[in-house]
């Protein structure tokens, strides 16, 4: 399984899949990560959290643990 968390910065994916439960799940997806949309890397914080993607045509700062729960596939 491939996540968020394990992308190179440039690279865009496709998100397959979102695992968690609840209100964290509920909060992914209120950000407008969902299935089947495009995100692309822009940049990672130099220990690794938070890292900041292209989502919708907005930027987004998603945490590590957040980015673990987000499947993705290559495009």
């Amino acid at each position: 399984m491939n996540t968020l968390r394990e992308v190179p910065i440039g690279k865009t994916v496709k998100v397959v899949k979102l695992h968690g439960e609840g209100a964290v799940k509920r909060r992914i997806m209120d950000m407008g990560i969902t299935k089947g949309v495009e995100v692309y890397v822009r940049k990672v914080a130099p220990l690794g959290d938070p890292m900041e993607v292209t989502v919708r045509g907005y930027e987004l700062s998603i945490r590590k643990a957040d980015a673990e729960m987000i499947e993705v596939t290559n495009i």
